[in-house]
């Protein structure tokens, strides 16, 4: 008798554990609440298979097992509706990270383990939750009434009745009690209510859900979900423009892109290039530019809209020829040209921007001025600075039909500084780790030693 006794208070005991383990292992959803559902002492739920991980219990699920569980629970119900209710209540204040002693439901814990088959749900529609006070009244037949502690006092029941009280218990985090103080509370009030019927010596069962969710998390249609779905947890990236092509009569023959295309006079203000070049309906032109095996130069006219060098032109000049040594062809960006009001400002590139000819070249930065890429030709070049960003040419060997740069040959080289800096660093470190054990294996211990009893030892100065 003893051992079933143990045996009955072990499994009562880890009711609440299941409730807060079953609650913390169910996926978040946007319109749920939990239910728990218990009877005092000596009656017995009937058992109901635990639902899967993120299954929502349904209104008519719900219905099913109020009219199973009713045919042998008491039929005095004790419903506890709190205005708000969430797992995350449970786990965040029920104390399931080992610290059981800042649990705001205690007197709740304490009901659940002298019941001998409380049921937990984790996941209940919000709609059926609702509907709960309905579903119990339409059970039991009677009216129900709203009730609080100090009213029930005074109350007197018949088990063979049936009676539908309602708890109302408040959610909210008001400017002086936090929404752990009013949870606190409303587990008080459950705790006093219970007593008050224990002390009566009237069974009951009891029911603590909530009207709806405390916390919602909003869920996008189905439409914008499934065209979101990949990039949820992705930052919200700019559209990219498409690189400026220039067409031949024989297929497209150039391509550009740059992030930016800055140019400046005489330490003036940026003026940026980009949006007239690679927007949609921009102002340039690329009259003027041509192509053929060899030789492909690349104009853009923006004509009289970079007030006051008017009017303002971008030339890139391009060759390829075939280098025995690499057994192939490359091409390179001889010249940069801007030609504004009549003057031409001339920059060297074919030192810096050169790549295979089936390649594209990119670099991050072209500029005249800092790790020059481009090289001023003529004293009137100096006047002006340019900086293009994310900048990629291809001038030859482009396929019919596509709308891609071919594979990119970057201008940062493969010994960098940093690798560099890495290299010098390891190597030196080597040579004192080396210097080191050379000087350890030198060393020699002494294999003669002075015995007092005896005579000195003398050591030959050769030794």
């Amino acid at each position: 008798m003893a051992g079933s006794e143990s045996s009955s208070k072990m499994r009562t005991k880890m009711a609440f554990i299941a409730l807060l383990f079953a609650l913390f292992s169910t996926g978040s959803c946007s319109s749920q609440v939990p239910l728990v559902m218990w009877s005092s002492e000596g009656y017995t739920l009937p058992q109901l298979v635990s639902p899967a991980a993120g299954h929502i219990i349904s209104n008519v699920q719900l219905m099913a097992y109020l009219n199973s569980a009713l045919g042998s629970a008491p039929h005095n119900m004790l419903l506890f509706l709190q205005d708000k209710l969430s797992k995350d209540d449970f786990t965040r204040y029920g104390g399931v990270f080992g610290n059981k002693q800042d649990s705001v439901f205690p007197n709740l814990e304490s009901a659940l383990q002298s019941s001998s088959s409380p049921l937990v749900l984790p996941a209940l529609s919000w709609l059926g939750a609702s509907a709960v006070p309905s579903l119990l009244q339409e059970k039991l037949g009677v009216s129900p009434l709203s009730v609080d502690p100090d009213t029930l006092e005074h109350l007197r029941f018949n088990a063979s009745e049936n009676t539908l009280l309602v708890i109302n218990l408040p959610y909210s985090s008001g400017a002086y009690l936090s929404c752990q103080d009013v949870l606190r509370n409303n587990d008080e009030v459950i705790g006093k209510v219970l007593s008050i019927m224990k002390a009566q010596s009237v069974p009951y069962t009891a029911i603590y859900t909530g009207l709806k969710p405390s916390r919602v998390i909003e869920e996008p249609s189905l439409i914008v979900q499934s065209s979101m779905s990949r990039s949820l947890l992705q930052a919200v990236v700019d559209e990219v423009k498409p690189p400026l092509m220039f067409n031949s009569t024989r297929g497209p023959c150039i391509m550009l892109w740059a992030q930016n295309l800055n140019v400046s006079f005489s330490d003036k203000e940026w003026i940026d290039l980009g949006p007239s070049t690679f927007a949609s309906g921009g102002s340039v032109s690329t009259s003027g530019s041509f192509c053929n095996e060899t030789n492909s130069q690349l104009v853009l006219d923006y004509g009289s809209s970079v007030s006051p060098y008017n009017p303002f032109r971008l030339i890139f000049s391009m060759s390829q020829r075939r280098y025995p040594v690499s057994a192939r062809n490359w091409f390179t960006l001889d010249t940069v040209e801007l030609v504004f009001n009549t003057l031409t400002a001339t920059y060297n590139g074919s030192h810096g921007i050169y790549a295979p000819a089936e390649y594209s070249f990119h670099c991050q930065n072209v500029n005249n001025f800092r790790n020059a890429l481009l090289v001023p030709r003529a004293q009137n070049a100096t006047q002006w600075r340019i900086l293009f960003t994310d900048f990629q040419i291809q001038g030859f060997s482009i396929l019919n039909g596509t709308t891609d740069f071919s594979y990119a040959s970057d201008c940062a080289g493969f010994f960098t500084p940093g690798i560099w800096m890495g290299l010098i660093t390891s190597l030196l470190m080597l040579l004192i780790l080396t210097y080191g054990l050379h000087m350890i294996m030198q060393l020699r211990s002494m294999d003669r030693f002075d015995d007092p009893k005896g005579p000195s030892i003398s050591v030959p100065q050769s030794e």
